[in-house]
């Protein structure tokens, strides 16, 4: 026969009910989300006909390979502060903790950067459910690859750019800080975008969540549950 010590039953309690919080967290985050969703679906269509007429390039997914270094980096944060300022838009910045993708995504569909766990959640099962699409940009072995991203505080790539963009059924439209390009459409697979996500992108470095200045200030309200984190 098996015996448990005290400590060990109480550690397994303690475990169970930090999963069944962290369950009801989830389940709450759910369905406060789809209200939100609902209530911020209009926002995207201001920058959308800000930007309508930028030129864009081909998306093709891939990882994170190349980091810029401190005097790259800065060139390319000016040359996306210029550009900011160019077309009249506003970054609503988020945490750099190495979720800002995930925290950016969130914003624009829930109107809040706190929803990055769920975002990420669903981008992961996404990578998992659809793995035919997605394994032939990995230069790693798959599980490990999806098993990194599952993880808080991983950065996110352009392959959970395009899983995001299927999971959400939404046109991700990236205005960033690349020399040759300011604009950069993600496009979901086989489907027609139900909406268009925008994201500012100073390039391999952080996002932001981006919206018409003039919009912003009259749509935007962020939402906040305090008792989430």
């Amino acid at each position: 026969m098996t015996h448990v010590s005290e400590k060990e039953g109480s550690c397994s309690s303690s475990s169970f009910s930090s999963l069944n919080s962290d369950e009801n967290d989830m389940s709450n985050d759910r369905m406060i989300a789809a209200v939100l969703s609902e209530e911020y679906a209009n926002l995207d269509n201001a920058v959308a006909r800000r930007l309508s007429s930028l030129p864009s390039i081909p998306h093709v997914p891939r990882t994170n390979t190349f980091i810029p270094n401190l005097s790259e980096a800065s060139l390319d944060h000016q040359r996306l502060l210029q550009r900011l300022t160019a077309y009249g838009l506003f970054e609503v910045k988020v945490s750099g903790d190495g979720n800002c993708q995930f925290r950016a995504i969130s914003d624009q569909l829930y109107g809040s950067s706190e929803y990055h766990k769920l975002v990420r959640k669903e981008v992961v099962k996404q990578l998992k459910e659809f793995r035919s699409i997605y394994e032939g940009y990995i230069p790693m072995k798959y599980k490990q690859y999806r098993k990194k991203m599952a993880k808080s505080g991983e950065w996110g790539d352009h392959v959970t750019l395009q899983a995001a963009a299927d999971k959400f059924g939404a046109k991700i439209c990236l205005l960033t800080s690349f020399r040759d390009t300011c604009f950069v459409e993600i496009v979901p697979h086989n489907q027609t975008p139900q909406r268009e996500l925008w994201l500012s992108f100073w390039s391999e470095v952080h996002y932001n969540s981006l919206y018409e200045l003039q919009d912003l200030k009259v749509n935007y309200k962020p939402k906040k549950r305090h008792w989430l984190f």
